[in-house]
């Protein structure tokens, strides 16, 4: 008998997949457990299996077309069996195939009419008043090398007589830049969802600390001589979150709207970027992971993240979200809660600047974190505590292997 198979929910916040290849076509034979396409939610790439054995009768929808959770995707049954039963009020939502860019439109701007100039042996147009060409094939100047201060960047006559007493140097003319209209993909759809929800419903505050960074700036360089590895700071950081929860276990929970969970788990997400914008792989039982271990494991989930490869198990459920930027100069901002987790730690560069020690200005290395915390579940004192652990955990990174 012929049955219908629907497109699964692939994550907890998947609510359409898009079909990014059929890897069989209608008529073909498939086995339960045969892979008949690949799907993109909302956080991946994932090779789907049929779920019966039989002939592919019917596929409901194009590759680069969307399909609803729940709406069919094929019916699979026997050759030349009666299907018109389970055809009958199947509608699949579909989107629009995801494209790479469309260009802008090009309907004309509202401007004041321009004269164009084309210059002789160049594909470049120039735009200026007849009066500024005049004077500059006169003087014999290259329009080229005159930035227009008129309306729309026109050149007029102002701009070629200053360029004629002048001796700058010829501007560089720099390509025009191509206006792209890019549709939202599926993650990028969710990500504004939720961080939507979050940032409406949430009621963030934030606690910011400064802390000396000597000596972890020591203790990795000689773990990495030492051992031979190549832990960065961000594995030091996602340690030290994870002691300083366990030393403040309230700072380890998420709220629900039935209760608060002070999680038995420690597992710690990590922000990664990915091209269509970000995704939070887990380190689970971060706190009793070692250096290398969170090093290697942080290394490969990113990787397979770029990659779209990550499994649902791999970026959901973590009790506490870390996000760097530090390595882009960024010294300090405030990130959005990653609902239902109570906290997230935003971390930015280590910075060189004078500080005070024993009395004495000398120079010395910083760095600054900011916790984004939800008030309904993390109170300022909880906060401040977990923040007081995390600081003297960093400043004394011994801390982190014994």
């Amino acid at each position: 008998m012929a049955t219908k198979m629907l497109m699964p929910k692939l994550s907890d916040t998947m609510e359409e997949g898009v079909i990014l290849k059929w890897r069989k076509k209608e008529g073909e034979s498939i086995k339960s457990g045969d892979i008949l396409a690949d799907i993109q939610s909302d956080k991946a790439d994932m090779e789907q299996e049929a779920y019966d054995s039989g002939v592919i009768l019917k596929l409901f929808a194009k590759e680069g077309e969307g399909v609803k959770v729940g709406a069919p995707l094929a019916i699979i049954g026997k050759a030349g069996e009666d299907i018109s039963s389970l055809l009958t009020g199947a509608v699949t939502a579909s989107i629009a195939p995801k494209q790479q860019s469309v260009p802008a439109a090009t309907a004309p701007v509202h401007a004041p009419v321009q004269e164009v100039a084309t210059l002789a042996n160049s594909d470049v147009r120039v735009k200026a008043s007849p009066l500024a060409k005049k004077i500059a094939e006169e003087k014999k100047i290259d329009l080229r090398s005159i930035a227009g201060s008129g309306p729309y960047g026109r050149i007029v006559k102002a701009d070629v007589e200053s360029k004629s007493g002048s001796s700058s140097m010829p501007r560089k003319i720099l390509a025009p830049m191509q206006t792209k209209e890019i549709p939202h993909s599926m993650m990028r759809k969710t990500i504004a969802k939720r961080l939507l929800e979050s940032k409406s419903t949430i009621p963030h505050f934030y606690l910011t600390i400064e802390m000396n960074m000597k000596r972890a700036i020591d203790f990795r360089n000689s773990f990495n001589d030492a051992t031979g590895t190549k832990i960065s700071y961000n594995d030091i950081v996602v340690k030290a979150v994870a002691l300083a929860l366990r030393e403040n276990p309230k700072a380890n929970s998420s709220f629900f709207p039935e209760k608060i969970v002070q999680h038995g788990r420690i597992d710690v997400s990590v922000a990664v970027a990915v091209d269509d914008g970000l995704i939070t792989p887990v380190i689970r039982n971060t706190d009793q992971k070692t250096l290398p271990e969170i090093s290697a494991e942080t290394k490969e989930l990113a990787k397979r993240a770029r990659e779209g490869k990550l499994k649902p198990e791999e970026f959901t459920n973590g009790t506490f979200t870390v996000s760097n930027l530090g390595m882009y100069d960024i010294e300090n901002f405030a990130a959005i809660i990653n609902p239902p987790e109570g906290a997230i730690l935003a971390v930015g560069s280590i910075v060189e600047k004078p500080i005070v020690e024993n009395g004495q200005v000398v120079a010395g290395h910083t760095m600054k974190v900011t916790m984004s915390c939800d008030h309904r579940v993390v109170d300022g004192a909880v906060g401040a505590q977990f923040l007081q652990s995390f600081k003297r955990i960093m400043e004394n990174p011994l801390m982190l292997v014994i």
